[in-house]
């Protein structure tokens, strides 16, 4: 005897994408912001010690970066 199939409810479809969305673009938006503060702080860094070459800026700008794709590659490779 053949079991029944269970009936699809078309709105687990879209809660699922939407958790998805939401789950991506979050992860976007702590990138920007891990970029963003970081950026800030080497700015403020440079103009506090009024240096001649924005060190500070780049050196914190790339930390800031490697550390937000580090967050990005850990969070979809887990699948949360």
């Amino acid at each position: 005897m053949a079991s029944p199939l269970k009936p699809t409810d078309p709105h687990d479809n879209n809660s699922d994408r939407l958790r998805t969305v939401a789950r991506y673009s979050g992860i976007g938006a702590q990138m920007a912001a891990t970029i963003g503060l970081s950026t800030w702080a080497g700015y403020w860094l440079d103009k506090h010690y009024a240096t001649q070459t924005p060190w500070f800026t780049l050196g914190l700008m790339l930390l800031g970066t490697f550390a937000a794709l580090y967050n990005v590659i850990r969070a979809v490779s887990k699948g949360e």
